[in-house]
């Protein structure tokens, strides 16, 4: 396929029609608004569906297997990214790719819906792993097309595109939860399906007119020598792998802890390798060396960070139906809806963040400031939580009000360390590596949630105040390390502020 050049990509879109933004964004922030409107709908009741007794509608499983797989769950999504642009980049294009991956994801939750097993749940978590993987980092990607370098709008557009997912985020576990509440989980689910088949209605309706070439290409076509070669490695892999579980399996060699772990494990390898790679190979400078040796702590204050936010969606979805009074001024609160607390305090937050490093001009943070900061706010969040079993005991409900304070200073950290995260790793990315190192950054959630869930076993109401003591005292003596070192990073930066 012949290669289609930057500005006719941007002269196939129409610049006008969204917010002063090009049409179509109209298109994208719809698509990842119903998208992300499925994801976190689902995500707000699963966890309580696997560990519910088979009575009150769940699969009844053990409750730190549960948490421990919803870890798992969470650290694939992230993993399957890195495939997902790889396959856009070189076989389907970014548009082709969103497409497939929202009919993978509704699909995912059609199975949902479907009373059924673990079978249908582990189902269900591959397909949505999948169309994740394939929709979520290229949706991104349209977006950036449609500007050229030089529009000043970008920032905006993505701000705007930013909205669209925590707006999603935000409403549907208030929707689902209820839902769920009222109707059962098997409704919760079907619903989340909707909501995914009406962002694919609005992404297949509107796309021709809006997105013009954006997303249409594919930028690096695999030569008919690769594709021969790329079908046969996989080929091999599959057929390897399957062979591999029909033996293991049945000879009780492998099973869910095992591929638990083994997923802790690719969290942490696959990233080292990356960086090995990186920082040895030929076409990296010297000065691209020293920022991948200031990018190293750098990403393992943002594992620390995700580990403890993430546990948002595990530990705390079952302090909130656990161990919350749910009984609330005299309404009955629903524990999905605390996954809403996230995306509502970012949006409410994010412009305040922008407007504070803005009017601080010089007296900016560093970069390393920055995320020593987020790590810190994320332990004392981990602190907080720990209170309520201090002065009331392990077995007293607890007012919602501590898990909403709790949620409020994560996102404290989080805007000092994901936005910054996301700038820093464009800036310090090698410029033979730069794709790849965006995938790196997205890896440290990984690797985060595929600790988690060995740690999330560990967790017992008789010993929350130790669990929430020590994970957020590490990460807060990680802050205070990084707040100590930032000087040192800045000079391995090499000019980048």
């Amino acid at each position: 396929m012949e290669r289609i050049d930057k500005q006719t990509i941007v002269d196939s879109v129409p610049q006008k029609g969204f917010f002063g933004q090009p049409k179509g964004l109209f298109t994208l922030f719809f698509t990842e608004f119903w998208e992300r409107f499925s994801y976190y709908g689902m995500r707000a009741i699963l966890v309580f569906y696997m560990y519910y007794e088979v009575s009150e509608g769940g699969l009844g499983l053990d409750r730190n297997v549960a948490l421990s797989i919803m870890s798992v769950y969470g650290a694939l999504v992230y993993m399957s990214g890195v495939i997902g642009g790889w396959l856009a980049d070189r076989i389907f294009g970014t548009s082709r790719a969103v497409f497939y991956g929202g009919v993978f994801i509704m699909l995912g939750h059609i199975v949902l819906s479907i009373p059924g097993s673990v079978v249908f749940l582990f189902i269900s978590m591959a397909l949505i792993v999948i169309g994740t993987g394939l929709l979520k980092p290229n949706v991104s990607s349209i977006v950036g097309d449609m500007y050229s370098e030089t529009d000043r709008r970008r920032d905006a557009g993505f701000s705007i595109f930013y909205m669209g997912i925590n707006l999603g985020a935000f409403i549907s576990p208030l929707i689902v939860g209820q839902v769920q509440k009222d109707y059962g989980f098997h409704w919760g689910f079907a619903l989340a399906a909707i909501g995914m088949f009406v962002g694919l209605v609005v992404f297949v309706l509107t796309r021709k007119t809006n997105l013009g070439l954006a997303g249409s290409y594919v930028p690096n076509p695999l030569t008919p020598d690769e594709k021969k070669k790329t079908i046969k490695i996989v080929s091999i892999v599959t057929i390897g792998i399957a062979v591999l579980l029909a033996i293991l399996i049945p000879l009780g060699w492998f099973t869910i802890n095992t591929f638990i772990s083994l997923v802790g494990v690719f969290g942490i390898a696959i990233p080292t390798i990356y960086f090995i790679i990186m920082y040895r190979s030929p076409k990296t400078t010297e000065v691209e060396r020293s920022r991948i040796i200031a990018y190293i702590p750098l990403f393992i204050a943002s594992v620390m960070f995700w580990a403890i936010q993430e546990q948002g969606a595990t530990i705390l979805a079952s302090y909130a139906d656990t161990r919350t009074d749910l009984e609330f001024f005299g309404f009955t609160l629903s524990p999905a809806w605390f996954q809403s607390l996230n995306p509502l305090f970012i949006i409410l937050l994010a412009p305040v963040f922008a407007w504070l490093w803005v009017r601080l001009g010089d007296r900016e943070p560093s970069i390393p400031t920055k995320f020593a900061f987020g790590i810190l706010f994320a332990g004392i969040s981990f602190l907080v939580i720990l209170l309520p079993a201090y002065f009331s005991g392990p077995d007293a409900l607890v007012s919602p009000l501590w898990l909403v304070l709790s949620y409020f200073i994560v996102v404290l950290g989080e805007l000092s360390l994901s936005p910054v995260g996301l700038s820093a790793t464009t800036k310090l990315a090698p410029a033979a590596f730069s794709a790849q190192t965006m995938s790196l950054w997205f890896l440290s959630n990984a690797a985060a949630q595929g600790i988690n869930a060995q740690l999330v076993k560990f967790y017992t109401p008789e010993n929350e105040m130790l669990y929430f003591g020590v994970i957020g005292g590490v990460a807060i003596i990680l802050s205070l390390i990084l707040f100590a070192l930032a000087p040192k990073i800045k000079v391995y930066m090499r000019g980048i502020h």
